[in-house]
């Protein structure tokens, strides 16, 4: 039974790879047209569909809207009963239908037309209503379904999902949509911290660990177990950043001194450790993190100690 469930996965497999294959076929001037009059539109870009491919709509337009074409969803069946009002001059409608021949589409289509929209036609049947009646085909025919009996919708809105995203990553490009601008309409994922979370800010929520060079062991330890970063800045007494102390180090120096009574933290510290300016952002500090095999970073500048960020720290915001 297993090798049996196997096949059938595989052979969906290859039944679904060679319909997105086959979009390559279709990327003609139609689908550049169509890319081109969604970018250079002043209004917006309505995407309706029922069905399956209402849903596949719906995946589409949370992608455009993401990547910096702002979408509508339309439902299409809805779209007879008053919710075509929301249809302004100036907006682009695409409908997604696989046969374009439903009545509610047809209805749709009408409505479009009537109103004097630049109507798109994703559809898998290029002589269907839809794309007799559409000013840009976009063709996405498949040879089969994956389904056994060749009726549930699986390749073809497979094809559907993928041609909406070949049209969202080509206005990503014309757009010159960026990382930064991504994360702005992402901010409070993990990704968006990734593209905007700098060192300065996590610094500011943690405990700024310091001690000067004249302080004592037992001070030391003191400020290290108290601010639970694992270490502790040594700076000047204008709080330049001249060392560093790690709990490692508290360790080794005890394997190696007899006498740690009058132990400075001159005498145990790190010159020139490794730090990171406030301003950079947090994923950095995760990349010289692991380069240099370090648990703790020194968020400063050449003048100014800011505080230190741990592994932790990264791990909790979810950037590690």
């Amino acid at each position: 039974m297993t090798n049996s469930i196997k096949s059938i996965a595989n052979r969906t497999l290859q039944i679904e790879l060679a319909a997105i294959n086959g979009l390559s076929n279709f990327i003609d001037q139609d689908f550049e047209d169509a890319v081109n009059a969604i970018h250079n539109n002043k209004g917006r870009f309505i995407i309706s569909g029922i069905g399956k491919s209402a849903i596949i709509a719906q995946k589409i337009v949370a992608t455009c809207n993401s990547t910096g074409t702002p979408s509508i969803f339309l439902h299409a069946a809805e779209a007879i009963h008053g919710d075509s009002g929301m249809i302004t001059k100036n907006d682009i409608v695409l409908i997604i239908s696989k046969s374009g021949e439903s009545p509610e589409i047809k209805n749709l289509v009408q409505l479009v037309n009537h109103f004097g929209n630049t109507l798109i036609g994703m559809v898998g049947n290029a002589e269907s209503f839809l794309a007799k009646h559409s000013k840009f085909i976009l063709n996405t025919t498949v040879e089969k379904e994956a389904c056994v009996n060749n009726l549930a919708p699986t390749s073809s809105t497979t094809a559907q999902m993928v041609m909406g995203d070949l049209i969202a990553v080509c206005l990503m490009e014309l757009n010159n949509f960026k990382a930064i601008d991504f994360a702005k309409f992402h901010p409070g994922g993990n990704l968006g911290k990734k593209l905007t979370l700098t060192v300065g800010q996590m610094a500011n929520i943690n405990p700024k660990p310091s001690v000067l060079g004249s302080t004592s062991l037992k001070e030391i330890i003191h400020t290290i177990s108290k601010n639970r970063l694992g270490a502790t800045a040594v700076v000047d007494d204008k709080n330049k950043v001249v060392g560093i102390i790690t709990d490692g180090d508290i360790r080794r120096m005890l394997e190696q001194h007899a006498t740690i009574q009058d132990l400075k933290a001159l005498d145990i510290y790190h010159k020139a450790p490794i730090t990171i300016s406030p301003d950079e952002l947090a994923v950095n500090a995760l990349t010289l993190m692991e380069q240099k095999d370090i648990s703790q970073i020194i968020v400063a500048n050449e003048t100014t100690y800011f505080g230190m960020i741990h592994m932790h720290d990264l791990m909790r915001e979810g950037i590690l």
